[in-house]
């Protein structure tokens, strides 16, 4: 691991960033940012935006984009915000608004 960049507390259900991340993994850098900008998913925002921050982190260590690949994208499961609505017979349904963590970690290929 070179670099690591992470974002916590995203809206966003974790099985759904997972989708997109399999797209991504062990990928070189550029091919990754060229998958993200053109897939049409709502995760890829903040998938781009985290990736854009570890190539960031890496130029400041002295490297450049093409000499990093993806060794490692994981997706976490973050708390799960418990909400309710009104269901039949003056009962409650329990909403379940789930939440992810993304972390992306940059290696030198070989």
């Amino acid at each position: 691991m070179i670099v690591k960049a992470e974002n916590k507390h995203i809206r966003l259900s974790p099985t759904k960033v997972r989708q997109v991340i399999d797209l991504i993994r062990n990928k070189d850098v550029n091919d990754a940012e060229t998958i993200l900008v053109n897939i049409n998913k709502r995760p890829k925002d903040y998938i781009l935006k985290i990736l854009r921050s570890a190539i960031a982190n890496a130029k400041v260590k002295g490297f450049t984009p093409e000499q990093l690949y993806i060794s490692k994208i994981v997706c976490n499961v973050g708390p799960v915000w418990k909400r309710f609505k009104a269901a039949a017979f003056g009962r409650a349904a329990s909403i379940k608004r789930r939440t992810s963590h993304i972390r992306i970690e940059l290696d030198l290929k070989s």
